[in-house]
């Protein structure tokens, strides 16, 4: 996992993690599902070593799965310790949301009791959050969510792969896995139940009252959503019965729900995925409409409910609400791509969105100039996917941040382009800067490369929080500068990149100059009013030039800038 001094998360490891979370409902089995917990802690979470401890009926704890090591299974798998044992543990030590972290220096008091471990002595760590072998990290799973509800079970985790203990993001990342570990391990056990009851409706006649009772008991009272549908028909399709559950889910009362099918409730952009969606063991994720007009984001899995004699009678649906999941995703996804200080876009979006803006074909290609016609571009229109991610009357609101970077892939988008003439790509060409008029008649996507000036002498005077709220105030001058459309990006320290495509040349250079008036005015931080100055230069995108190329393009005309204008002021003096 990356460490706490990281700006951002790599986006390998979100689609680790993402990848991690949807397995957990993949298996079949309550068995299966605690071993896949197990595992996915070490293949997506950073942890060489993880056991799941899982509550028996009597209360204390059974290690029902072991990840990583085989010496470390043999010892202590179906090893059994004390619930008094446990909640001491959980008890102890540093509270990291509901995580408990128990340092070496305070758990030497556990190595004699009787719960199982695999700790070893070590030699002090070598700087504060080197992990030791005797740490200890633990993450409580509950029935009905974090810290509320009965203790489900405790997963366990041990030698992070780059040996420090984690920092904020590790530990939501691990926090947020337990929760829905917690859920797949419900729903296992709920499954279970749901199967048996489901069996004993096919083999057992003589108990058919009985079993539709339990059926009817397990179906009302399940925590997530269950529906049944007609199997084939006139009617094939119709939910013939929903729980209280899902009702509350959608904001509809049960005889509301039986006028309904899933396919008058899904959103007009998942239709596709529920057709998909086979009858038997099908799973898709998609989006339900509520009574009030938002949508919500479901899981759905189907069983068909069959008569021995007559066949297929019924689909049964259970339906997850993932609402929650869905916007911890987007939250990550959010600040993978965007500065954590100002909000804006990171060098890697910043770079990404620029990239999505070219291919490898330069001005003058024979499909150069057939794809310049073409009614769309690349970067047109980015700003309306960002801000209508998952906003389908979700109401995530501005702060949610933009759709799951791996859903938006530049560069394989642009890979398209190398394969064959892609007719919604619109090349970007460069205006003809050495025309006299200033203005060929070509306009092109602008890269404004802004340097402040004084910066770091505010930050040397007056310190790293004056610094920072200096830069907070130059992101939102520069943001309100611009249109709506266009791109400002923070590319680190003190220096900013806008794109403002559909520019002329004279264009450009009215954007940098209402740019810099912006910036100029005093900055008032706790009372003290700051300044500063910015240099800018303009840069263009063309096809045929990398992202690199052209950021350091327009780099080096800041430098030519700044550098005139230095000497400029020399000669005034």
């Amino acid at each position: 996992m990356e460490t706490e001094s990281e700006p951002y998360v790599r986006l390998a490891t979100l689609r680790q993690v993402h990848q991690v979370v949807a397995e957990l409902n993949t298996a079949r089995s309550l068995a299966d599902t605690l071993q896949t917990v197990a595992d996915g802690i070490v293949a997506g979470l950073g942890y060489e070593l993880s056991a799941v401890n899982l509550v028996r009926p009597d209360g204390d704890l059974v290690v029902a799965a072991v990840a990583g090591s085989a010496s470390a299974e043999a010892l202590m798998a179906g090893r059994v310790g004390s619930r008094v044992s446990w909640e001491r543990r959980l008890a102890m030590g540093d509270h990291w949301g509901d995580l408990r972290f128990i340092p070496y220096t305070e758990g030497w008091v556990l190595d004699d009791d009787d719960v199982p471990q695999w700790h070893t002595a070590g030699p002090a760590p070598r700087f504060t959050d080197e992990w030791h072998p005797m740490d200890r990290l633990f993450a409580p799973m509950y029935t009905t969510g974090p810290s509320g509800g009965e203790l489900l079970g405790v997963i366990s985790v041990d030698k992070p792969r780059n040996g420090r203990r984690p920092g904020p993001w590790g530990r939501e990342a691990l926090q947020m896995y337990a929760s829905q570990a917690a859920i797949a391990i419900s729903n296992a056990r709920l499954r279970a139940n749901m199967q048996r009851a489901l069996v004993r409706l096919e083999r057992e006649q003589q108990a058919l009252r009985a079993s539709e009772e339990s059926f009817r008991q397990a179906f009302e009272y399940a925590p997530s959503g269950m529906a049944i549908a007609e199997l084939g028909g006139d009617q094939h399709g119709r939910l013939h019965r929903t729980n209280d559950a899902l009702c509350r889910l959608l904001g509809r009362s049960a005889s509301q729900m039986r006028r309904y099918s899933f396919s008058d409730l899904v959103h007009p952009e998942d239709v596709a995925t529920l057709l998909r969606t086979s009858a038997e063991g099908g799973r898709a994720e998609l989006r339900l409409a509520r009574r009030d007009g938002t949508y919500v984001w479901v899981s759905l899995r189907n069983s068909v409910v069959a008569d021995a004699a007559d066949g297929p009678r019924f689909l049964l649906t259970h339906v997850e609400d993932i609402e929650e999941r869905k916007r911890h995703e987007l939250q990550l996804a959010h600040r993978a791509s965007h500065d954590s200080l100002t909000g804006l876009p990171n060098s890697a979006e910043l770079r990404a969105r620029l990239s999505s803006r070219l291919c490898g074909r330069p001005p003058g290609s024979e499909t150069h100039a057939a794809a310049a016609a073409g009614p769309y571009g690349c970067l047109d229109g980015f700003a309306e996917v960002e801000s209508t991610a998952y906003a389908h009357g979700h109401g995530y609101g501005s702060d949610a941040g933009p759709d799951y970077a791996s859903d938006f892939a530049p560069d394989d988008f642009c890979a398209g382009h190398e394969a064959g003439y892609d007719h919604h790509h619109v090349h970007a060409i460069a205006p003809d800067e050495g025309d006299a008029a200033g203005d060929d008649g070509i306009k092109g996507l602008a890269v404004l490369f802004c340097d402040l000036d004084g910066f770091k002498s505010i930050n040397d005077r007056f310190g790293h929080h004056t610094g920072d709220a200096v830069l907070i105030e130059v992101a939102r001058r520069l943001s309100s500068g611009v249109r709506d459309g266009d791109t400002v990006a923070r590319l680190g320290g003190d220096e900013f990149v806008v794109l403002a495509d559909g520019l002329a040349t004279a264009d450009a250079e009215d954007l940098a100059v209402r740019l810099r008036n912006a910036i100029i005015p005093p900055i008032r931080v706790d009372g003290r009013a700051v300044r500063v100055g910015a240099s800018f230069g303009i840069g263009w995108a063309g096809c045929g030039m990398s992202a690199d190329e052209v950021l350091h393009s327009a780099d080096q005309r800041m430098y030519v800038e700044k550098r005139s204008r230095a000497k400029a002021g020399r000669r005034a003096g």
